[in-house]
């Protein structure tokens, strides 16, 4: 199964009609996995999608989410 078939499979079977940047989300799990360490890649992950749900849960929303936590990868890979 690639993974867009499991993407869609996935959303549909959570009943999930969204709409969402998929390669963003992918790329916040690499760094946070990367940066911070392995197991805070779905964390990480979890959180933002929570935090997007809060905000209203729109693409923007968890545009703003990715961005946030992005920020403060980046911030702490500074340290």
């Amino acid at each position: 199964m690639t993974l867009t078939e499991w993407t869609t499979q996935l959303c549909d079977a959570l009943g999930l009609e969204l709409e969402f940047e998929r390669d963003a989300i992918l790329d916040l799990a690499r760094d946070a996995a990367h940066q911070i360490d392995r197991p805070a890649a779905p964390l990480t992950t979890f959180l933002v999608g929570y935090a997007a749900a809060q905000r209203g849960g729109k693409p923007g929303d968890l545009e703003d989410c990715i961005d946030i936590a992005t920020e403060l990868i980046t911030e702490s890979a500074d340290v």
